[in-house]
């Protein structure tokens, strides 16, 4: 194997018996992976991850039924949900809960004042 780290880029990256190498045989001549596609993001790289379209959902409250209730609604029955009016509703974007907010008048539209930041440790 080279240690031209161009050509071990474009050299084929299987192992196994077959290719007779292993990751630690190219541990052992120092090539460190991480290093080589570590390079900082630049703004065009930046730019596309911002132009990736999300999901946002304000959700109100939650309810829970059987499933013979949910048969028996109708249109006009009310579903009671586990929230006050009031109380703040959940943002979450891609499922991911994010934030709480409260429910504002745009308009003709609603739309959610956000007041509180969720942080999750990762």
């Amino acid at each position: 194997m080279t240690n031209d780290p161009e050509a071990r880029l474009l050299a084929p990256t299987h192992f196994g018996p077959e290719t007779g190498e292993t990751a630690a045989d190219d541990q052992a001549e120092g090539w460190n992976y991480r290093a080589a596609s570590a390079a900082p993001p630049s703004a065009d790289d930046l730019q596309a991850v911002f132009d990736v379209p999300v999901k946002v959902q304000a959700v109100l409250g939650r309810s829970r039924m059987d499933i013979g209730e949910l048969l028996k609604l109708k249109p006009g029955a009310v579903v009671e949900l586990d929230r006050r009016v009031g109380e703040p509703v959940d943002i979450f974007v891609n499922n991911r809960l994010i934030a709480r907010g409260e429910v504002v008048l745009i308009d003709s539209a609603l739309g959610v004042t956000l007041t509180e930041i969720i942080r999750q440790d990762r």
